[in-house]
């Protein structure tokens, strides 16, 4: 992921909310620039999509486009003087016992109140435009923001299967059991904390099975929705 990333975190978001600021001072919000949001089922190719497709709209519009995945949670972190982990780990907490131990203590910071800063930084950048978002419940979050494009990528489980179990070096059976608790830890805070199914189709503009398409292939079609070329 390194080639996406430049060394300063701040420095990259201060660039982003200015030129947003300016964007919508200059243009109205009817020419603000396009976000893209992207969820995968947990063993898809989120990342990597992300990446082609960063390629793909900075050729075509001639701007730099950022893709906030794991730098939005190290920039939060360091706004809000917390551990990453904490942030990475959102949802993996036993919920009722977070629930009953903030609600006896106000120091207690649940998972809630950790994803409430993740909310406001997500929603502003992509009001700003030019960014890809990727998980985090992003697709949700900005319904109602007018320049969002949303997508999501599926596949069946023997091909999350066989990419977690080659990634992470695994058995299938173990993979197999890393899929389904991460998919239903992802799904269950989501839901638990926004009042949506993240895998409602109505919520975006294209569903994708990666076992048919790959990487490239789904960067491309993505593009063409977001910002399509003129063609003769």
């Amino acid at each position: 992921m390194g080639n996406i990333l430049i060394p300063s975190i701040e420095q990259r978001l201060h660039g982003l909310m200015e030129v947003g600021r300016r964007n919508l001072h200059e243009h109205g919000m009817e020419r603000a620039n396009p976000t893209v949001t992207i969820t995968r089922e947990f063993g898809c190719e989120g990342y990597p999509v992300a990446e082609r497709l960063q390629g793909i709209l900075e050729k075509r519009s001639g701007k730099t486009w950022v893709v906030m995945d794991r730098a939005l949670l190290d920039a939060v972190a360091k706004d809000h003087n917390l551990s990453e982990g904490i942030l990475r780990n959102l949802g993996t907490k036993n919920r009722f016992l977070d629930d009953m131990l903030s609600s006896f203590s106000s120091r207690w910071k649940s998972d809630k109140d950790y994803y409430r800063l993740l909310c406001r930084q997500i929603v502003a950048l992509a009001t700003e435009g030019n960014v890809i978002l990727v998980g985090r419940g992003a697709s949700i979050l900005t319904q109602n923001t007018g320049n969002c494009y949303h997508f999501r990528i599926i596949a069946p489980m023997s091909f999350k299967v066989k990419a977690v179990a080659t990634r992470c070096g695994i058995s299938a059976d173990q993979a197999q059991d890393m899929v389904t608790e991460k998919q239903r830890q992802r799904d269950a805070f989501l839901k638990d904390f926004l009042g949506r199914d993240i895998v409602d189709p109505t919520l975006y503009h294209l569903v994708f099975n990666n076992a048919r398409l790959s990487a490239q292939r789904i960067a491309d079609i993505m593009a063409d929705v977001v910002m399509p070329t003129t063609r003769d």
